[in-house]
């Protein structure tokens, strides 16, 4: 039983050892080379400097980390293959009968969704939250097609966060422009209203000529009470046909009809009320003060948005531009020998172990 036991394990040893032998003559002979070309990228806005307006919540320079990780996404997207394969074409290449055919795209023809599956395994994005960098890591059969895909990549990404970074504000922009010309319109017609309602009426300000009659009604009737008070102390020891007291009264009959003339004009002006008059003068000027007032803030709105949208334009500023790879550094020939020859008997050795225990308890 043991001999049998023991040709058994010698079997499954044999096994693992032929299989290490296989994959170790692939990754040492078979295995194709694969140059990576490196990139270190960082977005940036312009940093914009307005005195008239209040935008500092606006001048960041850096890009957050929500637009790395759409720049991240876009670069890995099926849009982004697309592109790669008309601007390099990228199937050819990766399609390659001169690499082996564990490695290259088994298929030129493949359908999308498949060679967006190896286009993943090729290109590599990663987010150092960090240091707020994108790492970029293109394999190719050649070097210089590692770096012109690295440096394509680039490219399309940084017009893909310029383009999607201005819609918005664009519409934005075109939406105040529209604002704007309906104001002024609006703001040119309350002014114009305003300027026919005072020739109308001969008056620049119904307002002002109201404040003004009443300063002289004022005044006016200050003198009469003068007046009547100096006539009422000579009465005490004078005559009223006395010329003095004569001559008061007359001065006194003069400023009654002066103030009643005064509050005539006030009551009526050129056949309309002038206290109505004033009052609708009043609305006219708060109307047209309304609409210069949305005016004005359409126009700072306008300029807020223009300058927002000249910060949404992201560049693209490169750390570290793709390299051309002088060496293969994948595949990793020897590493993944070890780690597949240690994983392979630690498994053969658990195996083992397990038809020993089987056998143990049979016996």
């Amino acid at each position: 039983m043991f001999s049998v036991l023991f040709k058994k394990s010698n079997r499954i040893w044999l096994f693992a050892f032929g299989v290490i032998i296989i994959v170790a003559a692939y990754w040492s002979v078979l295995a194709s080379n694969r140059y990576v070309s490196e990139a270190n990228i960082v977005l940036e806005s312009p940093q914009l400097a307005m005195p008239s307006l209040d935008i500092s919540s606006i001048l960041n320079g850096g890009g957050s980390n929500g637009d790395m990780l759409l720049l991240r996404d876009y670069l890995l997207s099926v849009d982004m293959l697309k592109e790669l394969d008309a601007a390099v074409d990228f199937r050819e290449h990766y399609s390659n009968s001169d690499a082996d055919l564990l490695t290259r795209l088994s298929n030129a023809d493949a359908p999308m969704e498949e060679l967006h599956e190896y286009f993943l395994k090729r290109v590599s994005v990663e987010l150092d939250s960090y240091a707020n960098i994108l790492r970029v890591q293109v394999e190719a059969f050649s070097p210089e097609k590692a770096h012109e895909i690295a440096t394509v990549l680039l490219a399309k990404g940084e017009a893909h966060m310029n383009l999607m970074g201005q819609r918005l504000a664009e519409e934005q922009v075109k939406f105040l422009e529209v604002q704007v010309e309906d104001l002024v319109g609006k703001f040119d017609a309350a002014r114009q209203e305003l300027l026919d309602y005072q020739n109308k009426n001969g008056l620049v300000s119904p307002t002002g000529t109201v404040e003004s009659i009443n300063a002289v009604v004022s005044g006016l009737e200050g003198q009469l009470s003068s007046l009547q008070a100096r006539r009422k102390l000579l009465l005490s020891f004078q005559s009223v046909r006395s010329p003095e007291i004569i001559r008061i009264e007359s001065e006194i009959k003069a400023l009654s009809s002066q103030i009643d003339q005064e509050q005539a004009r006030m009551a009526t002006q050129s056949g309309a009320a002038l206290n109505q008059l004033s009052s609708e003068y009043q609305t006219l000027e708060l109307k047209a003060q309304f609409a210069q007032e949305s005016y004005s803030s359409a126009l700072s709105a306008l300029q807020a948005t223009r300058i927002e949208a000249a910060r949404k334009l992201k560049q693209v500023s490169i750390l570290q531009n793709p390299t051309l790879p002088e060496y293969p550094q994948r595949p990793q020939r020897l590493y993944n020998i070890a780690v597949f020859a240690v994983v392979t008997l630690f498994i053969t050795l658990i195996i083992n172990m397990l038809i020993m225990i089987v056998r143990d308890h049979r016996d």
